[in-house]
C-alpha cells in the first residue's frame, strides 16, 4: 500500500519532469499613485549672535558751511491806511500805525526829520547856494528855499549816522545831516546839517537815487539839455530846459546875457550824469560825477550785489534802459555801457505786456576821457551828421530814430572816430542809432530782490512810444514814426511796475544781467466807467485801491514786499505809498501825503544799529496840484522822514 508521502513525491517528480522554458516578461503595469507627503521636521535651534565689531576711527571735521537764514517766518503785515476822503485827511500825512513782523506787533508812524527852512546851527535846511556855498537870496533879502527834496539816504560811518538829502531843483543842492538814534526806541533826530561843495559846475536837477553796496550816496541829474539844441545857441531861449536858475550858481541870474553865463562857467554838457557822494567818518563829503556812465535824463542808478553791474533809468519820453559794468568793483570811474533791446513776446496791444531783453554795447570809457571831450569844446555837429526826411524816409546812409526833441523824428549818422563822444554825451540818440530800444516812457524807479533774483523797473505812464496806438483806439503819433516799434503795449495812463528776471551772462562778464521784462503790477484807469462821479473819490482817475503813476520802488528782501511810491497829479488826488505782498499778490496802502505833494524815493534800510527804517520824502506840498488849498508858506514846506521804526529785519 502506498503512503501519502510517496504519492506526493511521485506527483512532484512528475510535474518537474513536465516544466517548459521561462516565458517572456509581461508588460509593466501602470504606476501606482504617489504616496502622501510626509510631515515637516521640527525647526532647528537658532544660532547665537556674533560678537560686536570694534569702533572705527573718527573722520576729520569738514569746513564750516555758510550761515543759514534764521528759522523764523520772515513775514510782515501793515495796518492799512485809509484813502483820504475829508479835507482834513487830504491835508495830513496818514501812515500805518501798526506793523506785524514775524507775528509780533510794533507801533510805527511817519516821523519827520526835517522840513524846508528848519535851522540847525548856522545852516538852514533846503536853502539854495552858489559855487562858494553862499546861500542864495531873493530880491527881498530872504533865503531862496526849496521844498523839492527827493532822495534821502541814511549812511552809517564809524560810530555816527548821517543823512544825505538831494534837492530836485536848479541849481541842485545836497545837504549832509548828522542823526542821533535813540537807543530804547530807535527814533532818529537831526542834530546838524551842512551843504555839500558841488564844485565848479554845480548840480543840475537831481532826482532819485540809491545807496551803493559800499555805503555811498548815488544821485542823478534829470532832464539835461539835448545836445541838438547846442548848435549856434545865442540865448537861454534856444536851450531845452536851460532857461533855468542855474545862472544863480555862477553869481548871475537868468536875466543875464547868455554869453555872460557861459563866461562864468556854464557848459550844458557838464550836466546829465550819475553822481556820487562819499562821506568820511566825520561826515565830510566828497562829490563827483561819473561821466563814463553815460549822459541822459537820469532818474537814478542802482548797483547790484557784485558792486560792478549798475542799472540806470531815465525819466522822460522815448528813453533807453541802460546797464553799466564797471571795470573794478566799488569804482564807477571806468566801465562799459550797454542799452537794452526789447523784443516783445506778447500780442500787440494786449494788456500786461512782456518780452525778452538783449543788450547792445555802446562803448567803454573812463570819467577822465569823457570829461576831456567836454572840456575840449565839442558839440553836436562834431559828432553827428543830420538830415531831413525825404518823402517820409531818411536819405541813404542815415538812420531814422525815435526821439522827442530836436524835431521828431530824426535822421542821423555818426561821424567816423566820434563814437565815444556820441555814446557817452548823447547816450539816448546813440543807443537808438545802434538799434537799442528808446521807446520807454517815464522810466523811473529800479530795485532788486536778491532772494528771488528779480529786478523791478517802473513806468509811470504806459503811453506814447510804449503804446500800440492802433489797438488802443488812440490816434497815432510820431513817437514810433522813423525808428523801430519795439514796444507795443496796451495804453495805461495809470502806469505800472514791471519785473525782470536776473541771472549770469558769461558773455558780458556779470552774474546780474536782466534777460526779460514783464508786467507785474499796473494801475486801473477808472475814467471809462465814471465810477467815482458823485462820490467822495470824484477826481481820482485811477482806482483808489491800486497804484497811480508809480515813481520809485524798494524791496524788503526775504519778506517778499515791494514798496511802491507814487508821483501822480490826476491819477490820485493824494499820492500814496503801497506795500505789495509778492506772495499774496496783494496791495496795502501804508502812507498818503498832503494835497499836491509827491512821495519821492521810498527806500528800505533793513538794519541800522538794531532797527529798520523806510525812508520817505514828501516833496513840494500844494505844488503839483491843489495850489488853491494852501493856507500859506508853512503848508508848502517839504518833509524828509521815515516810516517806522521797525525791529532790525536782516534776511541773511
Amino acid at each position: 500500500m502506498r503512503t501519502m508521502t510517496s504519492i506526493s513525491l511521485a506527483l512532484v517528480l512528475a510535474l518537474t519532469a513536465c516544466e517548459g522554458p521561462e516565458g517572456p516578461q509581461g508588460p509593466a503595469g501602470p504606476a501606482g499613485p504617489n504616496g502622501e507627503d510626509g510631515t515637516n521636521g521640527t525647526n532647528g535651534t537658532n544660532g547665537t549672535n556674533g560678537t560686536d565689531g570694534s569702533d572705527g576711527t573718527d573722520g576729520t571735521d569738514g569746513q564750516d558751511g555758510q550761515d543759514g537764514v534764521d528759522g523764523r517766518a520772515l513775514t510782515i503785515q501793515f495796518e492799512p491806511t485809509p484813502f483820504p476822503e475829508t479835507d482834513a485827511q487830504k491835508r495830513d500825512i496818514l501812515a500805518s500805525s501798526k506793523a506785524w513782523v514775524d507775528g509780533e506787533e510794533y507801533a510805527i508812524d511817519y516821523n519827520t526829520l526835517a522840513r524846508t527852512g528848519d535851522a540847525f546851527g548856522a545852516n538852514t535846511f533846503g536853502a539854495k547856494y552858489d559855487k562858494d556855498q553862499t546861500p542864495l537870496k531873493a530880491e527881498d533879502g530872504s533865503l531862496m528855499l526849496t521844498s523839492s527834496m527827493d532822495f534821502n539816504s541814511f549812511i552809517p560811518k564809524g560810530d555816527k549816522l548821517f543823512m544825505v538829502t538831494q534837492f530836485e531843483t536848479y541849481p541842485g543842492a545836497i545837504y549832509v545831516s548828522e542823526l542821533t538814534q535813540d537807543e530804547p526806541s530807535g527814533k532818529l533826530t537831526v542834530t546838524s546839517t551842512q551843504p555839500v561843495d558841488l564844485g565848479d559846475d554845480g548840480l543840475w536837477n537831481p532826482c532819485a537815487g540809491s545807496v551803493s553796496p559800499w555805503g555811498t550816496h548815488l544821485g542823478s541829474e534829470e532832464y539835461p539839455n539835448d545836445p541838438w539844441y547846442e548848435q549856434g545857441a545865442e540865448s537861454w531861449d534856444d536851450y531845452y530846459w536851460a532857461v533855468a536858475d542855474m545862472a544863480y550858481y555862477f553869481g548871475l541870474t537868468p536875466d543875464d546875457a547868455f554869453e555872460d553865463v557861459v563866461a562864468a562857467g556854464w557848459n550844458g554838457l557838464n550836466y546829465g550824469f550819475i553822481t556820487e557822494v562819499t562821506l568820511d567818518d566825520d561826515g565830510n563829503a566828497t562829490f563827483e560825477k561819473h561821466y563814463s556812465m553815460g549822459r541822459a535824463a537820469f532818474e537814478l542808478s542802482y548797483v547790484m550785489p557784485d558792486s560792478k553791474t549798475v542799472y540806470a533809468t531815465s525819466d522822460d519820453t522815448n528813453q533807453p534802459l541802460l546797464m553799466y559794468i564797471a571795470d573794478t568793483a566799488e569804482d564807477l570811474s571806468a566801465g562799459t555801457l550797454y542799452a537794452a533791446k526789447f523784443i516783445q513776446t506778447t500780442p500787440t496791444g494786449a494788456p500786461h505786456g512782456a518780452g525778452d531783453v538783449l543788450w547792445i554795447e555802446l562803448g567803454h570809457a573812463t570819467d577822465a576821457e569823457v570829461k576831456a571831450i567836454i572840456d575840449g569844446g565839442a558839440t553836436f555837429s562834431d559828432w553827428w551828421e543830420s538830415a531831413s526826411p525825404v518823402e517820409g524816409a531818411c536819405p541813404e546812409g542815415f538812420t531814422g530814430i525815435n526821439i522827442t526833441t530836436g524835431g521828431s523824428p530824426q535822421c542821423v549818422r555818426v561821424k567816423a572816430g566820434q563814437e565815444q563822444a556820441a555814446a557817452f554825451l548823447d547816450t539816448r540818440r546813440y543807443a537808438a542809432y545802434l538799434g537799442a530800444t528808446t521807446e520807454f516812457r517815464k522810466e523811473e524807479g529800479f530795485s532788486f530782490d536778491p532772494v528771488n533774483s528779480r529786478a523791478f523797473v517802473v513806468f509811470s505812464e504806459i503811453e506814447r512810444g510804449m503804446e500800440s496806438y492802433g489797438s488802443s483806439g488812440r490816434e497815432s503819433s510820431s513817437y514810433d514814426s522813423y525808428g523801430p516799434d519795439h514796444v507795443r503795449f496796451a495804453y495805461n495812463e495809470c502806469g505800472g511796475v514791471f519785473a525782470m528776471d536776473v541771472g549770469p551772462n558769461p558773455n558780458l562778464g556779470s552774474d546780474y544781467v536782466v534777460s526779460n521784462m514783464y508786467s507785474y503790477v499796473e494801475g486801473v484807469d477808472m475814467r471809462p466807467t465814471d465810477a467815482y462821479d458823485g462820490t467822495p473819490y470824484d477826481g481820482n482817475n485811477c482806482s483808489i485801491n491800486g497804484i497811480a503813476n508809480p515813481d520809485n520802488v524798494t524791496v524788503i528782501p526775504g519778506y517778499d514786499q515791494l514798496i511802491i511810491g507814487e508821483d501822480t497829479g490826476s491819477g490820485h488826488q493824494n499820492d500814496a505809498i503801497w506795500a505789495y505782498d509778492m506772495r499774496m499778490r496783494k496791495l496795502t496802502r501804508i502812507q498818503t501825503t498832503p494835497y499836491g505833494s509827491e512821495t519821492t524815493s521810498p527806500y528800505w534800510y533793513p538794519e541800522i544799529n538794531g532797527w529798520a527804517y523806510m525812508a520817505s520824502t514828501i516833496q513840494h506840498p500844494y505844488g503839483e496840484s491843489d495850489r488853491d488849498q494852501s493856507t500859506g508858506p508853512d503848508d508848502e514846506r517839504g518833509y524828509v522822514g521815515y516810516v517806522g521804526p521797525f525791529p532790525a529785519m536782516p534776511w541773511r
